[in-house]
């Protein structure tokens, strides 16, 4: 009876020690998404000012966003490979050893070039998601690991509201934007310190060599898409220059699938990116990222536009950016704890069908209403619950049809589609903003800005509607 009542006295403890574990796990790698998310938008409101200051145009200026997701888009596969090969955990500390890295050369930078170097090295910090997905599903026991997804994937958006909210707080006492990022870099060195001090590398680890030819040819093809897109307007759409650097972005993409297709151990093994159930995924995560990202940008932009001086705008300032993101901000953070139940009782794609719904109408909300600020108030509600459902809900079924072994390298395929659809919303956003003006200023038109969020709404909604028919077609997963 003693030893009975001793070994189930020890075997509570041990089960209580675990518990703790694996919350502060999620605690750490919940940090460090926030940090990441937080990152990819706190130059945003920023833009305008910037702009002026550094004396480059609105497409120049728009690389200071674009360079960290497209830095991201490559080095999200190539960590994710590493991490399969060295441990995951290993990664996640150089992910955001690099983005604490940026953040000091960008708060030191004093020129658009060195601005655009700094936000490269912190994009490549977004690799940190996929392999955190890996060390949760590698730790988690299978009936908690869907909520503890859900939870890092929901910091995604709600790091991104953060981000502009704590930008605006700054923007509010000095223009100088170096201190953005000295908090930024701060943020890092605490999530990093949490890392190294909770979480653990339990999966298997693979062998063989990184597949450094297709990432420099997938950033190759990148880089040529975004700069023939953002510099269209300007260099003119028929341009040589614009048309040469199209035929190289299809040309690279030709060799790079080539590439992957021989290659022993690919950089993106291309039937997680095409395959039968892993297309689903990733289709919606390109366009959701291209709706999240893109909207970012033209919601920060649109409030700070001075409504007395060009008929339209919210004449609102930084700070006002941030206010107006906190509803979608705290119903993100509901929302990616909640998510996990949703999914279990109705499946991850119909739970991510509802989540593309709210944002498609978050979106198509702002282009038809947009005079007043509780208008946009209740599209950060619809924006809130929709990015926040939809992301907790992408993370699980990015990696629920794929074995244990390739959970990491799935995630990052996913997490690639997303920030290259991100990538690619701000070029075509921006590309529309700086084509469509005011005559004799810099200023886009109304009609810019709502066909700007009629094609990312309408991108959110086609992410619901093919949600739908692959739960149709596989059960609700």
């Amino acid at each position: 009876m003693t030893t009975t009542a001793v070994g189930q006295a020890a075997g509570t403890g041990t089960d209580d020690r675990s518990q703790s574990h694996l919350a502060l796990t999620l605690l750490a790698l919940g940090a460090a998404g926030l940090v990441v998310s937080l990152q990819q938008t706190v130059v945003i409101p920023l833009l305008p000012h910037m702009m002026v200051q550094l004396g480059t145009t609105a497409a120049g200026i728009q690389w200071l966003f674009t360079a960290a997701l497209l830095s991201g888009a490559v080095a999200t596969p190539l960590l994710s490979r590493f991490g399969d090969m060295y441990g995951k955990k290993r990664m996640v500390l150089i992910a955001m050893g690099l983005l604490i890295v940026g953040s000091v050369v960008c708060a030191f930078a004093t020129s658009l070039g060195v601005y655009i170097i700094g936000r490269a090295l912190q994009g490549t910090a977004s690799a940190m998601i996929p392999l955190a997905i890996g060390i949760l599903r590698d730790t988690f026991p299978p009936e908690k690991m869907v909520t503890a997804i859900g939870v890092v994937s929901g910091t995604m958006g709600v790091g991104g509201t953060v981000g502009m909210l704590m930008t605006g707080l700054i923007a509010d006492h000095t223009t100088n934007p170096h201190p953005v990022f000295w908090i930024t870099a701060a943020l890092g060195v605490v999530a990093l310190v949490l890392i190294q001090f909770s979480a653990k590398d339990t999966g298997v680890r693979h062998g063989g060599s990184p597949d450094y030819i297709g990432a420099a040819l997938l950033a190759g093809l990148l880089v040529t898409l975004l700069l023939g897109i953002s510099e269209g307007p300007r260099w003119g759409w028929s341009s040589g220059s614009v048309l040469g650097l199209f035929a190289a972005a299809v040309a690279l993409t030709v060799v790079w699938v080539i590439v992957e297709l021989e290659v022993e151990q690919p950089l993106v093994r291309l039937p997680l990116l095409v395959g039968p159930k892993s297309l689903t995924a990733n289709l919606i995560s390109l366009l959701l990222g291209a709706a999240l990202f893109g909207s970012f940008t033209l919601v920060s932009n649109f409030v700070q536009t001075p409504a007395d001086k060009v008929g339209y705008g919210l004449s609102g300032s930084v700070l006002a950016v941030g206010l107006y993101g906190i509803p979608s901000a705290l119903l993100m953070t509901l929302f990616s704890f909640r998510t996990g139940r949703i999914a279990a009782r109705i499946g991850a794609a119909y739970t991510l069908a509802i989540g593309s719904a709210f944002a498609a109408a978050a979106l198509l909300w702002t282009a038809a209403f947009h005079a007043h600020g509780w208008q946009m108030v209740v599209s950060n509600v619809l924006q809130g619950t929709g990015f926040g459902i939809g992301y907790a809900a992408l993370g699980t079924l990015a990696v629920m049809h794929v074995p244990m072994s390739e959970s990491g390298i799935a995630s990052g395929i996913n997490s690639l589609v997303r920030t290259a659809g991100g990538s690619v919303a701000g070029a075509v956003t921006g590309s529309i903003l700086t084509s469509q003006v005011i005559a004799n200023t810099k200023i886009p038109t109304l009609d810019a800005y709502i066909l700007c969020f009629t094609i990312l709404g309408v991108a959110a909604l086609l992410a619901a509607v093919i949600a739908v028919v692959h739960g149709l077609r596989h059960g609700g997963d």
